[in-house]
C-alpha cells in the first residue's frame, strides 16, 4: 500500500519562533508512534520568513518541507519573490505550485506556472501542483473542463517520469467550512486519475483540500484515488493535525 499524504499549509500564518514550536511538538508526538512514517508522508508548508526555522528543525527526520510560493528563475532582479534555488539549499525537498489563492489574488497564469514546475523538476524538488474549479464553475457544470485545463496548461512539457503531486480544492471548499461531498470527490479524483494516466504520467498522487478536518478525514481516506490531503486552517495547530494524519 502506497503511503498517505499529509501536507500542511500554513498559509501567512505563524512567526519563526511559533514555527520551530510547532515542529518540536509534532515532533514530540510522532515519536511516540510506533513506525508512524511507514504508511504516512508529512509535509510542512511554512511561509517564506519562517522557512530556515522550519529547516532547521527538521533536519535529520522524515519530515518534508518546502515554500509556498517559487519563482519562476532561480535568481535575478525580481524584488519580493522566492527563490527556488534558496529552498533548495535550506534542503526544501517540495514546493507548492499555483493555490488557488495564487491564481485568484496575485493572478498567476497557467503558462507562468507551467515554468514553475519546470524548474522545480530542473532543481529535484517536487512539485505540489494545485488545481480546482470556482462555485460558479461548479454550477455551471464546468469542473472537470477547468481541471483539465489547468492540467493541460500548467503541466505542458514537463518530465512525466519524474514523480508529481497534484492536490484538487475546489476554490468554494477552501476556509469556508464547506467540504465536497464523497460524491464529488470520488467523481472528480477518479477522472483526474484517468486523466493524468491517459496524458502518460506514471508517478503521480492526488491529494484532497478543501476544509478537512479530524472529524472527516477517515471517510474522505477511504476514496479511491484520494492519496492524502493538502491542509489549511486544521494544520495550524499540532494536535489537529496530527489526528487527520492518524485517521489513516
Amino acid at each position: 500500500m502506497s503511503k498517505k499524504i499529509f501536507a500542511a499549509n500554513w498559509k501567512l500564518n505563524k512567526t519563526p519562533e511559533e514555527a520551530r514550536d510547532f515542529v518540536i511538538k509534532l515532533k514530540n508526538e510522532i515519536f511516540k508512534i510506533p513506525d508512524f512514517f511507514s504508511g504516512r508522508e508529512i509535509m510542512i508548508f511554512p511561509s517564506a520568513i519562517s522557512l530556515e526555522a522550519v529547516s532547521s528543525l527538521c533536519a535529520g527526520t522524515d519530515i518534508q518541507f518546502g515554500p509556498q510560493n517559487i519563482y519562476s528563475e532561480k535568481s535575478g532582479a525580481f524584488t519580493g519573490e522566492n527563490s527556488a534555488e534558496v529552498a533548495k539549499a535550506l534542503k526544501s525537498q517540495i514546493a507548492l505550485v499555483g493555490h488557488s489563492e495564487r491564481r485568484e489574488i496575485f493572478k498567476e497564469q497557467d503558462d507562468h506556472l507551467n515554468k514553475k514546475v519546470a524548474l522545480l523538476q530542473n532543481l529535484q524538488i517536487l512539485p505540489v501542483f494545485c488545481i480546482g474549479e470556482t462555485l460558479a464553475q461548479r454550477e455551471a457544470g464546468k469542473t472537470l473542463e477547468i481541471c483539465f485545463s489547468q492540467l493541460q496548461n500548467g503541466l505542458k512539457e514537463i518530465n512525466k517520469d519524474q514523480r508529481l503531486i497534484v492536490a484538487y480544492e475546489p476554490v468554494w471548499a477552501i476556509g469556508t467550512g464547506k467540504v465536497a461531498t464523497k460524491e464529488q470527490v470520488a467523481e472528480v479524483h477518479a477522472k483526474l486519475s484517468e486523466y493524468l494516466s491517459s496524458q502518460g504520467f506514471r508517478n503521480v498522487q492526488l491529494l484532497y483540500g478543501g476544509s478537512v478536518k479530524p472529524d472527516n478525514a477517515g471517510e474522505l481516506l477511504k476514496i479511491p484515488h484520494v492519496d492524502g490531503f493538502l491542509i489549511g486552517g486544521a494544520s495550524l495547530q499540532p494536535d489537529s493535525f496530527l489526528k487527520i494524519c492518524t485517521a489513516v
